[in-house]
């Protein structure tokens, strides 16, 4: 029996924003599965095999970013698409480079997601008009990658360490968690406070908040 609706998997650690996203999908998608945080992401999209991803930027474990990356490498036919409130430039290149077919913004979710769901299955690219930042529709075409027209950040390793190091881990934790050596993690660490021009662990956790890797905030920072 053929299937008439997309199988969608969605990874976001908000249960109200999960609800609105499956009542907002129902009528065309099949929600086959809900998850909480990058890495739980990335074994169920290779487990599943689903036809499109939602997903946040700022999750527990690993961010949306880094999640997207090794989600291509174990279900490479997802398309996959960010629904975050975050709308700097720089979080639009870094999801469409990270391989991303859409970004949608969750003010604009209950008008656009559909669109850009059924966009994004018709192999075009799909921008919420509020993070366009006055890029125009010439430049802004359905199967061009928008990531070329958006500012660029970290490495996808140092944004790895970096949401460690903010979430509390310790060199030796990070490490096991990477499958990395310890002096590896500090030679990134050393690397993210001077491309940021920051100077200590609290200020790496501030920057983390601020950018969307933590959607808390760790005990004991100001």
């Amino acid at each position: 029996m053929l299937r008439t609706k997309p199988r969608v998997l969605i990874a976001d650690d908000h249960p109200l924003i999960v609800e609105g996203l499956r009542t907002i999908l129902a009528p065309d998608f099949e929600i086959i599965a809900t998850v909480t945080d990058g890495v739980s992401l990335v074994t169920q999209a290779e487990l599943l095999k689903p036809d499109i991803i939602l997903l946040d930027i700022g999750m527990p474990l690993l961010n949306g970013m880094d999640a997207a990356r090794r989600v291509r490498n174990v279900s490479p036919l997802a398309r996959i698409v960010f629904v975050t409130q975050r709308t700097d430039r720089e979080y639009v290149q870094s999801a469409f480079r990270s391989g991303a077919s859409a970004y949608v913004v969750k003010q604009a979710a209950a008008g656009e997601l559909v669109t850009a769901l059924h966009e994004v299955m018709a192999g075009r690219y799909y921008v919420s008009p509020m993070v366009r930042n006055g890029i125009s529709e010439e430049l802004l075409h359905a199967k061009r990658n928008p990531g070329d027209l958006f500012a660029g950040g970290l490495t996808a390793r140092q944004r790895e360490v970096l949401q460690l190091v903010a979430e509390g881990k310790a060199a030796k934790e990070i490490a096991a968690l990477l499958d990395i050596s310890v002096k590896t993690v500090e030679y990134h660490k050393a690397g993210i406070m001077e491309t940021l021009g920051l100077r200590s662990i609290a200020e790496l956790t501030r920057y983390a908040i601020e950018h969307g890797m933590l959607t808390y905030q760790p005990f004991g920072q100001p």
